[in-house]
């Protein structure tokens, strides 16, 4: 069954060609990102003559009405947020049947790219410094009741030592005032593991392994005692965090005792 529904999606989800104008006013340029339910484009805008980024529901989700409320919610979300760090929202527009939403393009390359195809490397202080820039980002969508949910390095583009944070597709938004504090809770710790995740990715870029045997981070990364508090609290080993604040003010003792 698994394999007859990627048979159809690969009949059914061909990207646009390069050229296609949408809405009578944004021509297709490339294909920058294939996702499990949208498909995202590089578009130059005629009215404006800048580039933009088109994301579209791929057409074997679009009658589905969990995936069109899925892409429905990344919208509302979009357009929820004002930060220089998150592409700008625009507008949503139908196509031939298909739907569409257009947001800011930032020319850059994201955290997964940097890091292994351009050999970024992050010491320690940097790690804590880049980590302590995504800590902003995350508490600005806490405090708008929004919980990310897919923190990872594909998802951040990395622009002058800052992240810009993109792909809400999977994000929540659960108003703490009529949820449940159990579930709000449950949402915050994903987006703290995933940064605990993210701080082990650029912390590794500086690591040579000498043993051909993997050992746990805790043997291969000599780190100060500090920044290991706070990777193990990120990643639930010790006691994990319940608010953002917590992460922030740990962040600042750590950065303090390597200065």
């Amino acid at each position: 069954m698994r394999s007859v529904r990627k048979i159809y999606q690969f009949f059914v989800d061909g990207p646009l060609k390069k050229g296609t104008v949408l809405n009578n006013r944004y021509e297709v340029m490339a294909v920058i990102g294939k996702g499990s339910y949208g498909i995202v484009y590089l578009c130059n805008d005629w009215k404006t003559n800048e580039n933009i980024v088109i994301k579209q529901l791929r057409n074997s989700k679009r009658r589905s009405k969990k995936e069109l409320q899925q892409f429905e919610n990344e919208m509302s979300i979009l357009r929820l947020l004002n930060n220089k760090n998150i592409p700008k929202f625009h507008e949503k527009f139908s196509h031939d049947g298909h739907v569409y939403f257009v947001m800011d393009f930032i020319e850059t390359d994201n955290l997964e790219e940097h890091i292994f195809n351009k050999h970024v490397t992050f010491t320690e202080m940097e790690s804590l410094h880049f980590l302590n820039e995504l800590v902003r980002l995350v508490s600005y969508l806490h405090d708008h009741d929004i919980f990310h949910q897919d923190l990872r390095i594909p998802n951040i583009l990395l622009q002058n030592t800052q992240p810009i944070l993109i792909d809400f597709g999977l994000s929540k938004r659960i108003v703490s005032a009529d949820s449940p504090d159990e579930l709000v809770l449950e949402m915050k710790r994903q987006d703290f593991y995933d940064l605990g995740e993210i701080l082990l990715f650029v912390l590794y870029t500086t690591y040579s392994p000498t043993d051909k045997k993997a050992l746990p981070w805790t043997e291969e990364l000599s780190l100060e005692k500090e920044t290991v508090h706070i990777l193990k609290r990120l990643l639930s080993i010790q006691a994990p965090y319940s608010d953002i604040r917590e992460i922030s003010m740990d962040l600042q003792t750590a950065i303090t005792k390597l200065n």
